[in-house]
């Protein structure tokens, strides 16, 4: 342990292996393995020993303990002993630059990111001659700038750690600075400058002939870029290829072993993720398509995968990328439960995401936007349109993300329509979102639900011509991308006009494949909606039986939402539509009973 060419002193080997032994034993016994470690500074050390002492009595201190004031102080210790040292020590380097890797991380976590800062540029200055640490330190430097949402200075480092991949010979760990480079870009929607560097990305990492292990994930990782970026424009349809690739890619991966060689090249000694969070991951975004594309029965049984998965990790792994993956595949089942008339069991999971962001100040405010949004859909399912409003309005305040700003405005101007006394708003609103001018976002599915929007108002208004130009044009981009809900909303809307302007015919060729694509999906306000249509349909053109059995669908369809309404409002959790600000609230006061009318929803 002692980097040198004399042999380390015989007390030195003996209280580092008991300090070793404390550390690791069950349940560990971190303040023995603290006192053999303080111990060493008894006999007067040599600095490299000192300097390596003070690294792990603060790593210790700070992994295992509260004392952060006593990790903080041995951290700096260390640091101080190798930066300031007079002499070089070349054996040295991991010393040095592990002690400056944890001390930033300790500054991060206790939100001193200013003083990290300065720790990483000066390692990252003098370890050129260590690739393994240099590249390491850029990722760290680069993840702080991103976390601080600092896109550009970030963007920059991984642009230099990949010239100097490429310069030390490792084309494996330049594809992962451009890729990390390309999802940060993303991010930014800077899609001129992503498509040409996931262009030379896809080239290297075909190209590229190594580990089978590390060859696959650079592949999962170049997928889940293209999947992301085809979801976020909306393009359900043109994203199955890429998505087949994706998962035919992770199934290939779980069949390779671990046990492979290590490389022999220090600079390409990185892993992007473990195998078992790849998983995960793979499952989280066909979950993403799944709720797109509207196959929502799909999108629950890979959330269930899932979050079995992260489970079974979470009791070994405290890694916090996995209470992401919780958060974003819970926040997705939550918009599917909504639509399939599963109200209070969304109403729990909405508790749930509540509760790990009340775990995590970061995952809070990640999350806090999508939180208010979720119990805004929430409140729009039990005709809470006042509480509706007041969520959507503190998600809008929460948020500078382009797409989910356009998906609150979306849902705040259906509030203000149902209302009907909010003009002045409403127009304000569409005036945000216009699809034929200067949309806000690139997104397919959300220009696509601009035009329902505007075709729920001009019905409202009674201008149907203008809705029905409006309606098909959803109809045309929907069927384009199978955007199945939006097909099946503008169907049914369609075929309510037609019935209110007397043509039957035209009515029923539209609301009788909006049911049944509300049966497949399943989306229960819609079928609910479809079966009344039905219902009267049947009765104007003197179909008795045909009426009959609508009349029943709609009764039972209606029940159904009924019993899930009084469940949901009488839950303790129906108090998280009055929270609007702060953090969310710990406990929730039990219901007498629903509070909402019911009228609106039947």
């Amino acid at each position: 342990m002692a980097a040198s060419t004399e042999a380390p002193e015989p007390w030195y080997l003996a209280l580092l292996g008991f300090a070793e032994h404390f550390r690791t034993s069950s349940p560990p016994k971190i303040r023995l393995c603290v006192h053999c470690l303080q111990a060493v500074f008894q006999f007067k050390p040599p600095p490299r020993v000192e300097a390596r002492t003070h690294l792990q009595l603060g790593s210790v201190l700070y992994r295992h303990t509260k004392n952060s004031e006593l990790a903080q102080s041995h951290l700096e210790k260390a640091v101080s002993c190798i930066f300031n040292n007079t002499y070089q020590i070349s054996q040295f380097e991991d010393v040095k630059f592990e002690a400056a890797s944890i001390l930033s991380e300790f500054y991060c976590q206790q939100n001193l990111v200013d003083s990290a800062k300065p720790v990483l540029r000066k390692a990252i200055q003098i370890s050129q001659q260590t690739p393994y640490w240099h590249c390491r330190l850029l990722f760290q430097l680069a993840q702080l700038h991103a976390l601080e949402k600092d896109l550009v200075s970030a963007c920059d480092l991984l642009g230099v750690g990949a010239e100097y991949a490429r310069v030390m010979g490792s084309e494996y760990t330049r594809a992962l600075f451009l890729l990390s480079k390309g999802m940060l870009l993303l991010m930014e929607r800077k899609l001129s400058e992503v498509h040409p560097l996931l262009t030379l990305c896809g080239t290297i990492v075909e190209n590229w002939q190594g580990n089978p292990i590390q060859k696959e994930s650079l592949r999962v990782f170049f997928l889940v870029l293209q999947v992301t970026h085809y979801l976020d424009a909306g393009q359900v349809k043109s994203v199955k290829p890429c998505l087949k690739q994706l998962q035919q890619c992770i199934q290939t991966i779980s069949t390779l072993h671990d046990d492979e060689i290590l490389p022999t090249n220090p600079a390409a000694l990185f892993h992007w993720l473990p195998k078992e969070h790849m998983c995960v991951l793979v499952y989280l975004v066909t979950v993403m398509h799944s709720m797109q594309a509207g196959y929502l029965e799909k999108a629950q049984k890979y959330t269930d995968k899932a979050l079995m998965q992260l489970e079974k990790l979470k009791m070994l792994d405290s890694s916090p990328i996995l209470s992401t993956f919780q958060v974003i595949l819970l926040e997705h089942i939550i918009m599917c439960r909504l639509v399939t008339g599963h109200k209070a069991t969304a109403l729990q999971e909405i508790s749930q995401v509540c509760q790990l962001c009340q775990q995590s100040p970061r995952l809070f405010t990640n999350h806090a936007a999508q939180l208010h949004t979720l119990l805004g859909l929430y409140c729009i399912s039990v005709n809470c349109m006042d509480n509706a409003e007041a969520q959507f309005t503190a998600a809008l305040q929460m948020t500078t993300h382009q797409e989910l700003w356009t998906f609150i405005v979306t849902n705040l101007a259906s509030v203000y329509i149902r209302e009907g006394n909010r003009h002045q708003e409403l127009y304000s609103l569409l005036e945000r979102i216009n699809p034929d001018h200067n949309f806000p976002v690139s997104s397919h599915c959300l220009r696509a639900a601009a035009f329902y929007i505007r075709g729920l108002l001009s019905f409202f208004q009674g201008r149907y011509n203008e809705a029905k130009r409006f309606l098909r044009e959803t109809l045309k981009m929907s069927n384009a991308e199978d955007l199945n809900r939006l097909t099946a909303c503008s169907l049914v809307l369609l075929g309510h006009i037609f019935f209110v302007l007397g043509n039957h015919r035209e009515s029923n060729n539209m609301v009788v494949p909006a049911m049944q694509l509300a049966s497949k999906i399943p989306d229960m306000s819609v079928q609910l909606w479809s079966s009344a249509l039905l219902k009267d349909l049947n009765k104007a053109c003197g179909n008795t039986m045909d009426a009959h059995e609508a009349a029943q669908m709609h009764q039972n369809f209606s029940q159904q939402l009924l019993q899930d309404h009084i469940a949901a409002c009488s839950l303790p959790e129906h108090n998280l539509i009055s929270w609007t600000d702060g953090l969310p609230p710990v406990q929730f006061q039990p219901q007498n009973g629903p509070t909402t009318s019911l009228g609106s929803l039947l």
